[in-house]
Formats: C-alpha cells, structure tokens, sequence
C-alpha cells in the first residue's frame, strides 16, 4: 500500500451500524482479510476488526468508498490492539 494512500484511509471515519443483531454496517473499511459463516475479518481505518456470529454473508463490499455490509446473527465485534505484541505466551516471557 503507497503511503499517500494509507493516509487517506486513517483519515476515513470508522462508523459500525448494528441493526438487531442481524445487518451490520461498516464505513472506512480498507480490506478483508478473511471470511466464512463464522467469521469476518476486516481492516478499517481504526485497526483491524473481527466480526464474529453465525450465517454471516458479506452483501455489499465497496473499497473505493470503504464500505462493508454484512447480513446474519452477529455475536461479537471486537477491535484487535495494534499495540500489543504478536505471540502467545513463550513470547511475552522472553
């Protein structure tokens, strides 16, 4: 990614619309990583997002603008912390 533009995508607003657990909405998305029926994985301008649930379907997907749509049960929406360092537990001992 050029840096010019990983700036325009830290500059995006970083909304999340949940609607009864079953449509969420999501602006300044830059990428996904991964998806299944379980599990969405997704980069926004805010850090990395994991969108957890069941029967989850990506039905609208529009990077140029950044914007996710994901239909289903969600059950969980969790920001993963940039800051923290990668590695299990060996890795925080040394």
């Amino acid at each position: 990614m050029k840096n010019d533009e990983f700036r325009r995508l830290e500059t995006l607003p970083n909304n999340v619309i949940l609607e009864n657990r079953e449509h969420l909405s999501v602006a300044g998305v830059s990428e996904v990583i991964s998806f299944d029926e379980n599990e969405v994985l997704l980069v926004t301008s805010q850090g990395v997002l994991n969108v957890g649930g069941t029967e989850l379907h990506v039905e609208k997907l529009n990077l140029e603008i950044g914007e996710l749509s994901i239909t289903g049960h969600v059950e969980a929406m969790i920001y993963e912390d940039e800051n923290r360092k990668r590695g299990g537990f060996w890795s925080k001992l040394f």
